[in-house]
């Protein structure tokens, strides 16, 4: 009995063990690192699975500094997997007792293996459009029709994106904020976009397009945000990629050229050297990114039929034959100090070399005789350089951020320009000379901390902008230029900002609030002898919120609504107070009295994911005050036309998106994009000062316009992809007129060669030579049409090569 008893008794010791055992609940922690170099590996997948079926129990990646929790494991026998890309996949057996309610498995060392591939391919599409809905992002990669290109022409086949006049559109908009790897720079310019069609594409990553950006970004630009970011590698040890690309454009005359003058580009060679090198050991990964851009184009080919209202008609041809020389160098090096602090050091040299040698005759209705011919010679240096530090420290809690950052810009414009005046009976040369010295300093404090359902961002940021600019008039013979609009002007700017933003989330609703404060002091003194502009400037403080509100009704279907208010300030280049040819008879000047404009932005988007594509859709509008347009306009007396800027009435702009992507099978993917919106510009009067005061009415202008692009992408055995994209962009509103519609296609193909490393490829833009910008301009005392035959077909041939 006493035995039996003693039996009982341990069996239920062992069962009430067995049972308490199985409720218990432990933590399993680790710290992932690479065993050669010791260092974290971040983002590592972490695994556990029962050791008897290997079923999946729990799974986690490791944090930005290696480390990774796996929490609620019952105990018992597991194997525990660790994977990441390049490295063997580590195993332990794992048993977990019920002594302790936490385990630490201390430093799990994975070795690289050195039988993977160097780099892993993967064709699945990934969605362009992010999680929030705010922002598309396009590898430069991937646009296989544009390798060898500029950035503003890869730019052609994005959704939302148009480019008109060398300007890039949002949506209908070219209040466009355009950035470098998150920065405002003179190398695309504060808000000018200057350069975009000589940065090589060959030095680019990706592209993303913010159209309702939070409240951390500048409040500038009510379209919209352009983000341009350069490649940057973080391969271990040295590695880099090298390639060159070669061209041909203008591949016969679309137009014969007007009676006597210099032949048109015809056969523009293009030839784009890229190489980029990085190395990575330890603590350091020093990186380079080199390219070289030199391009002949035909830059401009515009026939113009002007009709006065005195009966005169004139027919002119604007021809520019273009030669570019472009380098940008990118370098510098991370420097992990610990696992909580990074410092980043990086420079910017980009130098732009501009020969510009143009025609312009003017012959009568008939074209039976020249009453003029204007040629010129424009010589223009632009040169930026960029200096950036960026320290971020990272607190012991994971997402836990404080970055500062410093940025020095200087920029220097160096340009020349001679116009030679050819009439009946003289001739006369007028020359430029214009020097401007930009420098730009820019210093922020960013402070992010992870909440238990979403984070807070906060931070402020200092900006301090000087333009001290020149310009030297010897005006010749028959001169239409004003001598004494010459002389020094000094632009100087001061924004300080402080912003906010909370992001909340849950298993069903999104919501992100912000809001950003500026304080603007803007002066732009003039020369006091000016004879009809004086120094001006303003200054506001105002603020800027944001908010997104997003519901989720299961993982593939999401709804959300954006509200932004936005600004743009007026470009330094639009108040430039210096007479300048826009052709022989449009002098373009700026406007120191423009003020800022003021965007309300509301958006409600849907987003719908399923097994091999998504649809996403977006209702959109902006309404402005005091928006800023370009006025052209005659005086009493003259046919010249005096191009400037104005604050007018209100607008809207006002339109639906569609982006649909779709994998069909292996062989065949596109993604379709439609943008339709509604302009309208309401009727207004101004009064223009220059060159002597004027009044100018104009109608209220409304016009329903859109786009649509069609991007097809192959993939065939052998290693061989392909790409065939067709735009089609409506008629749309332009100041004082429209241009009507146009289109293209464009095709190419590449194919992968040893073994991954290398790749070749050929492109062809506007395959079918159609991409003709047609205008009608209606202006005061005279009307013209026009249709531009510029260089649009170009044949590319390249290759590229990782090592």
């Amino acid at each position: 009995m006493k035995i039996k008893f003693l039996n009982i008794l341990l069996l239920f010791y062992l069962l009430t063990t067995q049972l308490w055992a199985q409720s218990k609940q432990v933590t399993v922690s680790g710290l992932v690192k690479e065993n050669k170099t010791n260092t974290a590996l971040s983002f590592a997948n972490v695994v556990l699975k029962t050791a008897s079926q290997k079923t999946f129990v729990a799974g986690t990646i490791t944090n930005e500094s290696g480390r990774f929790n796996l929490a609620n494991i019952k105990s018992g026998k597991y194997i525990l997997e660790i994977s990441s890309l390049g490295y063997a996949t580590h195993e332990q057996q794992l048993y977990i007792g019920n002594l302790s309610d936490y385990l630490d498995l201390k430093v799990i060392e994975l070795t690289e293996n050195v039988n993977s591939l160097d780099e892993v391919v993967v064709n699945a599409p990934t969605s362009t459009i992010n999680s929030k809905m705010d922002k598309k992002t396009f590898s430069i990669a991937d646009n296989i029709t544009q390798s060898g290109s500029s950035v503003l022409q890869a730019m052609q086949n994005l959704p939302s994106v148009t480019v008109q006049d060398g300007k890039v559109q949002l949506r209908g908009s070219d209040k466009v904020m355009v950035l470098i790897d998150g920065k405002q720079t003179a190398l695309t310019g504060f808000g000018s976009q200057s350069g975009l069609d000589n940065i090589p594409a060959s030095a680019i990553e990706k592209i993303e397009i913010i159209n309702n950006p939070s409240s951390k970004y500048d409040a500038n630009g009510n379209a919209g945000i352009i983000n341009i970011i350069y490649k940057k590698n973080k391969k271990e040890g040295f590695n880099g990629k090298a390639g060159l690309t070669t061209g041909l454009g203008s591949l016969w005359i679309r137009k014969e050229n007007l009676p006597t003058i210099r032949p048109q580009y015809t056969l523009t060679p293009k030839i784009n050297p890229s190489l980029s090198l990085n190395y990575r050991k330890n603590k350091i990964n020093a990186f380079f990114q080199g390219d070289y851009l030199y391009t002949e184009t035909l830059n401009k080919n515009e026939f113009v039929t002007r009709y006065y209202d005195n009966g005169d008609i004139i027919n002119s041809q604007l021809k520019r034959n273009r030669n570019t020389h472009f380098t940008t160098i990118k370098s510098g090096f991370d420097w992990t100090i610990d696992d909580q602090n990074t410092l980043t050091i990086s420079g910017l040299f980009g130098s732009e070399k501009i020969i510009d040698r143009g025609d312009q005759p003017f012959f009568n209705a008939d074209l039976s005789e020249r009453r003029r011919l204007w040629q010129f010679l424009e010589d223009e240096l632009k040169t930026t350089v960029m200096a950036t530090a960026a320290f971020q420290h990272k607190f012991k809690e994971p997402g836990r951020l404080l970055n500062v950052g410093f940025n020095y810009t200087f920029h220097r414009e160096d340009e020349k320009y001679y116009y030679d005046n050819i009439l009946t009976n003289s001739s006369g040369t007028d020359a430029f000379k214009l020097l401007s010295d930009e420098k730009v300093y820019d210093l922020n404090f960013d402070y992010i901390e992870p909440l238990k359902q979403g984070r807070i961002e906060t931070g402020i940021k200092l900006r301090k902008r000087d333009i001290p600019t020149n310009m030297d008039f010897k005006p010749g013979q028959n001169s239409v230029i004003d001598a004494n609009a010459g002389g020094p002007a000094t632009y100087k700017e001061l924004i300080p900002a402080i912003y906010g933003n909370y992001v909340f989330e849950n298993q069903k609703w999104e919501a992100e609030l912000g809001l950003r404060v500026e304080y603007v002091d803007l002066n732009y003194e003039v020369n006091p002898n000016h004879n009809t502009y004086k120094s001006d400037g303003y200054n506001y403080t105002q603020p800027f919120p944001n908010m997104r509100l997003a519901y989720k009704f299961n993982e593939d279907n999401k709804l959300s609504i954006f509200f932004n208010r936005r600004v743009d300030r007026p470009n330094e280049v639009d108040i430039r107070i210096f007479p300048k040819y826009d052709d022989a008879e449009i002098i373009k000047v700026g406007n120191p009295m423009l003020k800022p404009q003021f965007t309300n932005s509301l958006e409600l988007g849907y987003k719908k994911n399923w097994e091999k594509g998504n649809l996403y859709t977006a209702l959109y509008h902006r309404f402005a005050d005091a928006t800023i347009t370009r006025i052209s306009s005659t005086v009493p007396g003259s046919e010249i036309i005096y191009a400037t800027f104005q604050n007018v009435n209100k607008s809207y702009n006002s339109g639906i998106e569609m982006v649909l992507s779709q994998d069909v099978s292996k062989l065949y993917s596109f993604n379709v994009n439609m943008n339709t919106y509604r302009n309208q510009i309401d009727a207004f009067t101004v009064e223009n000062k220059y060159p002597t005061s004027h009044l100018f009415s104009a109608p209220k202008e409304v016009i329903v316009s859109g786009n649509l692009k069609w991007n097809n992408s192959f993939h065939f055995a052998k290693k061989i992809d392909a790409q065939l994209t067709a735009i089609y962009l409506a008629p749309d509103i332009i100041p004082q007129g429209k241009i009507k519609s146009r289109f293209s296609v464009d095709f190419g193909i590449k194919k992968t060669v040893q073994n991954g490393k290398g790749e070749f490829f050929i492109n062809a833009t506007d395959l079918l030579n159609t991409m003709v910008p047609k205008k009608e301009i209606q202006g005061a005392g005279f009307h013209y049409s026009s249709n531009d035959y510029y260089e649009t077909q170009v044949i590319r041939l390249g290759y590229n090569y990782k090592f």
